[in-house]
C-alpha cells in the first residue's frame, strides 16, 4: 500500500513550465519578419528587372544647336549580373558631309538602400572593390532607377567652371521594344532632347 500511494503521491505531484521570454519570443517575429520582407523585396526588385533584359536597336534624327541635322544609331542591351543588372549601350553618329563617330557605355548598376535606386559601381579601388566615380574630378556620377515599366539611368557632370550637365535616358517598355527618352539640361536648363523607339531584338 505505501508503495501505492508513493506512485500515486509523485504523479499527483506539480510539474515546472518553463514560460519562453517575451523579449526573446518578439525578436525572433522581428528578425523572422525581416528576413520575410528583405526575401519580398529582392524578388520584387529582379522581376523588375527582368522586364527589361534583352537588347534593342533603333535610330533617330537630332538637330543640334547650329540646326545641323544628325542621324544616330542607336543599340541597348540589358542583362542581369550576380548583384544586379548592367546597361550597355552605343550611339553611332553619321553627319552630313560623312563623317562617322561611334560611342560605346557599359555601366553596372548594383542595388542601394531604397528600392527600384541602383548606385553605379564604375571603377576598382585599391581594395578591388568597385566604386563610384567623383565628379569633382570630372568623372560622371551615374545612378539609375526603376519605377514600373520605365528604366531611367541619370548621369551628372560637373564642369571644371562648376557647370553642372544633366542627361537623362528613360526606356519605357512599349509593344515590341523601348520607347527611349533622352533629355540634356546645361545648370537645369534643358539643352537637348530625344525621343525614338527602339526595336526589340533578342
Amino acid at each position: 500500500m505505501r508503495r501505492i500511494a508513493h506512485q500515486r503521491a509523485g504523479t499527483m505531484a506539480p510539474r515546472t513550465q518553463v514560460l519562453p521570454d517575451p523579449r526573446a519570443l518578439l525578436l525572433a517575429l522581428f528578425l523572422g519578419g525581416l528576413a520575410l520582407l528583405l526575401t519580398t523585396q529582392v524578388a520584387r526588385a529582379a522581376a523588375d528587372l527582368r522586364q527589361f533584359v534583352g537588347t534593342y536597336t533603333g535610330s533617330a534624327e537630332v538637330v543640334q544647336l547650329n540646326g545641323e541635322a544628325e542621324q544616330r544609331d542607336m543599340s541597348v542591351s540589358i542583362w542581369e549580373t550576380e548583384d544586379g543588372f548592367a546597361v550597355q549601350w552605343s550611339t553611332a553618329i553619321r553627319r552630313a558631309d560623312g563623317r562617322e563617330k561611334t560611342k560605346n557605355y557599359e555601366i553596372e548598376f548594383q542595388p542601394s538602400e531604397r528600392r527600384g535606386v541602383y548606385s553605379a559601381a564604375m571603377k576598382t579601388n585599391v581594395f578591388g572593390h568597385t566604386v563610384q566615380m567623383n565628379p569633382m574630378k570630372g568623372e560622371p556620377f551615374i545612378w539609375a532607377r526603376v519605377i514600373e515599366d520605365t528604366l531611367t539611368v541619370f548621369s551628372l557632370y560637373v564642369a571644371e567652371n562648376g557647370d553642372y550637365l544633366m542627361q537623362q535616358y528613360d526606356r519605357s517598355l512599349a509593344d515590341g521594344g523601348l520607347r527611349l527618352d533622352f533629355s540634356l539640361h546645361r545648370n537645369g536648363v534643358a539643352a537637348r532632347t530625344v525621343t525614338t523607339f527602339l526595336n526589340r531584338s533578342e
